[in-house]
């Protein structure tokens, strides 16, 4: 089978993201395929580097139109699954085990937080407002801290803990430091990946990714990190009324 190399243009580093340049072009030949999605004009947070951990920049993972450019993108869940969320056992932020299933019976909206990403400000505040509307009706928030994108979570557990809380007084659940990709993947991760696939793959494609799960213990919607917890609020009202 002919191989497939994977490349993108991106012409500046990360801070926000901006308008998204399309113009795909696939080509192929009798020995090899090549592939290239549309160049980005973007930015998103000040990082040490362009590149995630798997080879693939930032802005190459984000170039795909229908995966990040507006609410209409979002990814659904491809396929049902015997297990539930509930299935899972985590250790919070003080390094206690706590079972998942203790969410039974209420909507859940899943992020990889970080303290130092340029999302990280209007991610944690909007999440805290949103926390705070519907935390009363049945939705709870639970936020994984994860390192591995441009190492903007460095900090040791308490440090997380008491950023988000006196900071942007986090009042939702935040869970010990995980890995989201990769072979040290949390088995929740794993879950929630292989429950919503994306156009690339399972990778989680950087901070503030966002899974919401129903009243079962199913994903029911996934989001990429440019996706506002505002932006989810409607889904959010639909499946509490459900």
């Amino acid at each position: 089978m002919a191989s497939m190399p994977f490349s993108a243009a991106f012409p500046s580093p990360l801070h926000g993201f901006s308008q998204i340049k399309k113009n795909s072009v696939l080509s192929s030949s009798s020995s090899s395929m090549a592939f290239s999605i549309p160049s980005v004009k973007s930015s998103l947070g000040s990082s040490k580097s362009g590149f995630l951990q798997h080879g693939f920049s930032l802005q190459s993972l984000t170039a795909s139109g229908f995966v990040f450019k507006s609410r209409s993108s979002r990814i659904f869940a491809r396929a049902a699954t015997e297990k539930t969320l509930y299935n899972y056992t985590v250790k919070d932020i003080d390094g206690k085990d706590v079972s998942l299933s203790k969410f039974k019976g209420k909507v859940l909206l899943i992020v990889n937080v970080a303290s130092r990403c340029g999302l990280t400000t209007s991610n944690y505040s909007e999440l805290s407002h949103i926390h705070e509307k519907y935390k009363t009706q049945g939705f709870e928030i639970l936020a994984f801290p994860c390192n591995q994108f441009g190492g903007q979570e460095p900090g040791s557990n308490p440090e997380i803990k008491q950023f988000a809380c006196t900071r942007f007084k986090a009042e939702f659940p935040i869970f010990d430091k995980v890995d989201v990709n990769g072979p040290n993947t949390a088995p929740v991760y794993q879950f929630l990946k292989s429950s919503a696939g994306g156009f690339l793959g399972d990778l989680v494609k950087w901070n503030f990714e966002k899974f919401l799960v129903d009243k079962n213990g199913k994903v029911a919607e996934r989001y990429p990190p440019t996706t506002s917890p505002f932006q989810i609020e409607k889904d959010i009202q639909k499946l509490l009324t459900a």
